[in-house]
């Protein structure tokens, strides 16, 4: 757990440290007491079918992923592994940037539970999740 206060800038630097992180284009607009709001800068490289234009749906469900372990950060101070997760999705992510946000659901020495929802640029649902995360303190 951490006692130090995680500015959305201190997080923003964590969570880009990562190479994916950066080409998913994140950014972190909010970070709370066991919340979190990012944003993902959309890329023409989402694009899972070139007539139609939407995003994939492994993007989508790497934002609910990504979103929700973030949201620990507040406890953990730094992202954890994933045990488990589901996704829904609920409609088609046209072109445009997207927003995430997350919330711990059950924080455990071991294990905690966390959720996040994705919105289009027009503010509407495109998928929702949670997991289960690993948040024992990391061995020496």
């Amino acid at each position: 757990m951490t006692d130090d206060i995680l500015t959305a800038e201190k997080v923003q630097a964590m969570l880009t440290r990562g190479p994916f992180h950066q080409w998913l284009g994140i950014e972190v607009l909010n970070v709370g007491e066991g919340e979190i709001t990012l944003k993902a800068t959309w890329r023409e490289e989402w694009v899972v079918n070139p007539d139609r234009k939407y995003t994939h749906g492994g993007i989508l469900a790497t934002l609910v992923d990504l979103t929700a372990d973030w949201a620990l950060v507040s406890k953990t101070g730094r992202g954890v592994p994933t045990i488990d997760m589901r996704v829904d999705y609920h409609r088609a992510a046209m072109p445009g940037d997207l927003t995430a946000t997350g919330k711990v659901v059950k924080w455990g020495s071991q294990f905690s539970v966390a959720e996040a929802h994705v919105y289009d640029k027009d503010k509407a649902l495109v998928a929702s999740g949670r997991g289960v995360y690993l948040t024992a303190p990391p061995k020496a």
